[in-house]
């Protein structure tokens, strides 16, 4: 055995059950030997750093660093479950629910004279600015925001007019 792996295994002898209990108060015990290990294998790769007179407050500072990766992909891992349960709750609606929403939306647009439906897209879809969609239509930007103000008036209308209902007749379609 190597001079190197000697040292290793006597520090590891020597400190492993202080820092598996480190992790285990500041992880619990599932992860603390996950911690422990990985808090290991930096100080193998990193042996010649080790302090000789105290090693465990070195070993500490690696284990904190270690704990805190370990919380924030936790914290990462619990963020992107609770977006695929609503991203998954939000696709899972009926299929008939969508598919009259939809069609409500359609009329409604269709009910739009073109030059409502032109400004609604420049600045709906096309993400325009006032002055930008008033430059593409040729008119100034007060008038365009009249313009815009009117024309979201006249699709909230057709919308509220002709909403999308479920099977109980409550509305599900709303335009802000």
């Amino acid at each position: 055995m190597t001079a190197e792996a000697e040292e290793f295994r006597a520090l590891y002898t020597a400190h492993y059950a202080a820092v598996l209990r480190y992790a285990w108060r500041r992880a619990g015990a599932e992860a603390a030997p996950d911690i422990a290990g990985e808090v290991f294998t930096a100080v193998w790769q990193r042996l010649d750093q080790v302090p000789r007179s105290h090693p465990l407050p070195w070993l500490y500072a690696i284990a904190r660093n270690v704990v805190a990766t370990y919380h924030r992909a936790r914290e990462r891992a619990e963020q992107l479950t609770t977006q695929s349960a609503l991203t998954h709750a939000t696709s899972a609606r009926d299929v008939g629910i969508q598919v009259t929403e939809q069609d409500a939306v359609r009329k409604g647009w269709a009910a739009l004279s073109e030059n409502d439906r032109e400004l609604l897209a420049l600045i709906g879809w096309e993400g325009l600015s006032i002055t930008q969609a008033a430059a593409a239509l040729g008119c100034s930007p007060a008038a365009c925001s009249v313009r815009l103000h009117r024309a979201r008036a006249r699709l909230r209308r057709r919308l509220t007019q002709h909403p999308a209902t479920t099977d109980h007749g409550k509305e599900t379609l709303t335009c802000a």
